[in-house]
This record gives C-alpha cells, sequence and structure tokens, in this order.
C-alpha cells in the first residue's frame, strides 16, 4: 500500500511539514511575547506607531459595533477600539498564542480596559457565529498564518454583510529600497533580537517571514478568491508596510 505524501509549507525560508508550522509559530511567539513591544519599537525606530494609528484611522470603528482583533497579540489595536467602541460595543481579542494573549491582557487590563473578551484560535477556524463582526483587523499576523486563504474565509465567514476586513503587515518595498532594506532585516534585525531578548532565531524567522509573504497585488488576489470586494492597497513608508481594505457583501 503506497504512503500518502506529506504536504509541505515554508516556515521563514526553511521547508516544514505543513502540520508543524503552527507548533513552530507557536515557540517564535511564546519566546519574544515577554519583550514584543519592546522589541517592535527597537525593530521599527517607533515607526510601528505611526503604522498603527494610520490603520486605526481606516478601520473606522464606531461606537457600538462588534470587532475582531485577529492575531492581536499584546493589543495596541484593541486599545484604541475598546475606547472607541463604547459600553454598548464589543471587541474580541483573538491569538492562537497563549503566551501573547497573556501578555496583552495584562497590559490592557493595567490600564483600566475591562470590556474586552479574550479569545485562543487559529485564524483558519475562527470559533464565532457567521455575519457576526461589524470590522475584523488583524496586524501584522497573517503572515504567519499556514494556510492564508483559509484564514481569509474564516475571517469572510463570521463578518457581516457590509462589514470590513482591514488587515495591516509587512509587504514589499519599492525596488531602490529592497537592498537595503533587506540588509537591515537579514544582518541587523538578528543582532537586536539577540541583544535584547536573547532570540537571534526567532527574529531571524520574523525576517524571513515577511520576505516570503505575498506582495500587495497577490494578497489583492487572495482577498478577492476569498469573497472580498472593493479591494484597496495603501502603501507606508514606501511600501515596507500596506493596510489592505475589503467589504463583505
Amino acid at each position: 500500500m503506497q504512503k500518502s505524501q506529506k504536504t509541505t509549507t515554508h516556515f521563514g525560508f526553511s521547508e516544514v511539514e505543513t502540520t508543524k508550522k503552527q507548533g513552530l509559530v507557536d515557540d517564535v511567539f511564546h519566546s519574544v511575547a515577554p519583550r514584543y513591544d519592546l522589541m517592535n519599537d527597537l525593530m521599527s525606530l517607533g515607526i510601528h506607531r505611526l503604522w498603527k494609528r494610520q490603520a486605526i484611522f481606516l478601520a473606522d470603528v464606531r461606537q457600538g459595533q462588534r470587532i475582531l482583533d485577529v492575531a492581536g497579540g499584546t493589543g495596541d489595536l484593541t486599545q484604541a477600539f475598546a475606547k472607541k467602541i463604547g459600553t454598548e460595543g464589543q471587541i474580541v481579542l483573538c491569538d492562537i498564542n497563549e503566551s501573547m494573549i497573556q501578555e496583552g491582557r495584562q497590559r490592557l487590563e493595567n490600564q483600566g480596559l475591562f470590556n474586552i473578551e479574550y479569545v485562543i484560535a487559529n485564524a483558519q477556524n475562527l470559533p464565532f457565529p457567521d455575519n457576526h463582526f461589524d470590522t475584523i483587523t488583524i496586524g501584522f499576523g497573517l503572515r504567519n498564518v499556514t494556510n492564508k486563504s483559509a484564514a481569509l474565509q474564516s475571517m469572510h465567514r463570521v463578518l457581516k454583510p457590509g462589514g470590513k476586513l482591514l488587515i495591516l503587515e509587512f509587504s514589499t518595498p519599492h525596488p531602490a529600497l529592497k537592498p537595503l532594506y533587506d540588509t537591515y532585516n537579514f544582518n541587523i534585525l538578528p543582532k537586536i533580537g539577540q541583544w535584547v531578548a536573547k532570540d537571534a532565531k526567532s527574529y531571524q524567522y520574523l525576517a524571513e517571514s515577511i520576505a516570503k509573504h505575498p506582495n500587495q497585488l497577490a494578497l489583492q488576489q487572495l482577498m478577492a478568491q476569498a469573497g472580498f470586494e472593493d479591494s484597496e492597497y495603501i502603501n507606508l513608508s514606501f511600501g515596507i508596510v500596506a493596510i489592505h481594505t475589503g467589504y463583505k457583501y
């Protein structure tokens, strides 16, 4: 009897069995969770705060809405949305990694925010009803998902008709910038990880995951295939980061 072939996918620049990728990604985020916010500031020279501010503006969250922040991690986007939706609204911070959820919960509760629900779940199989959320966001998380198409389809399912998906993610920068950008990602970023977090390997993976992520047009096509319409993107910092939006009708 012929054995079935194992499927593989990328983990950074490595090829791994598809079933093993999530565990490897979990190990990375268990490792980086305690210093995740500090590393974001160091890696981006604080510019990630401006990127997120623009994403929050474009999400256009309103009072009383129901919001899902997928791969919400330590809760930068969730924090802003929790203040905007008011007591009549609902926000869920969802992440597959328990360490990141714990960091986020402690941080947000320390700021006096208690109107947030915390859910540990895989973006590929979100445990929510159909047509449930007004807005879904995912910030710097999609590139770590094993099956991006499945995650987009799952988010489309739980989004209300007329609802918006917003994706904030590293993307493909302008060609003139790419050599310098790659030098930073592959030579400097792991050294910062080793210096601050004593973990060069995890930050090497994060750099590689950026390089393997679909470019702006490819991600726009994946969104369309998942059912999202009127999808658009804007580049920030010459395309180092892009914000994608799409709607469910």
